[in-house]
Order: C-alpha cells, then structure tokens, then sequence
C-alpha cells in the first residue's frame, strides 16, 4: 500500500508542475495583456484534486492521521482555482489580476502543503 500512496504523491507532485508550470509559461504573455489560461493548467488541477482525494482515502484507510481542516483549506484553495481556470478556459486572454491570482493562490496551495505541520 506504501508503494501506492507513493506513485499518487508522485501523480500529485506531476498535477502541481503542471499547473504551475502552464501558469509560469504565460507570465511573458501576461505582460503583455495576453495571458490565457492553458489545458496544463486545467489538467494539473483536475489531477491534482483527483490525487489528493485518492490519498486523504488512502491514509484514513491506513489509520494515518490526516488533518482535516489543513486538507479542507488546501482544498477550497484549489476549488477556486480550478473553477476560475476551467470558466475562463476558452478565452482568448485573461485579465492580469485574475490570471495573477491563480498563480498566487497555486503558491499559496504549494506553501500550505509544505508549512502546515
């Protein structure tokens, strides 16, 4: 079951890169107000919150401690970006402040993670 939850830490960490890796490419368009977002960046949250899901099932079903209220803001962190890449998904540009933000909050999801102990 270690091997498991392992490969879907790695399919987690595989979501993440591409999320912010789509976001990172489009900085330079960003500058120059024709940042979009791109299928990466849906896909990487998507797979994210299939991951994620998997494993919180994963490690309740072990009897792992798992914080509830860390996985719930990590949680609606991501809730909010994927909503706001998958509406503007088919937009030619989106506006600097709402594609920055989904940069920032994938950060922040990023920081939680890592801090949240």
């Amino acid at each position: 079951m270690d091997v498991l939850i392992h490969m879907f830490v790695g399919l987690h960490i595989i979501g993440i890169a591409a999320l912010l890796g789509g976001f990172l490419t489009q900085t330079k368009a960003m500058g120059q107000d024709a940042a979009r977002f791109t299928p990466a960046m849906l896909h990487g949250a998507l797979t994210m919150l299939v991951t994620g899901a998997v494993l919180v099932g994963f490690n309740q079903a072990q009897d792992h401690p798992v914080d509830n209220v860390k996985i719930g803001v990590k949680l609606a962190v991501l809730v909010v970006v994927l909503g706001l890449v998958y509406v503007k998904r088919d937009d030619e540009k989106v506006e600097k402040p709402l594609f920055g933000l989904v940069g920032l909050l994938t950060v922040v999801n990023i920081f939680i993670a890592v801090l949240w102990t």
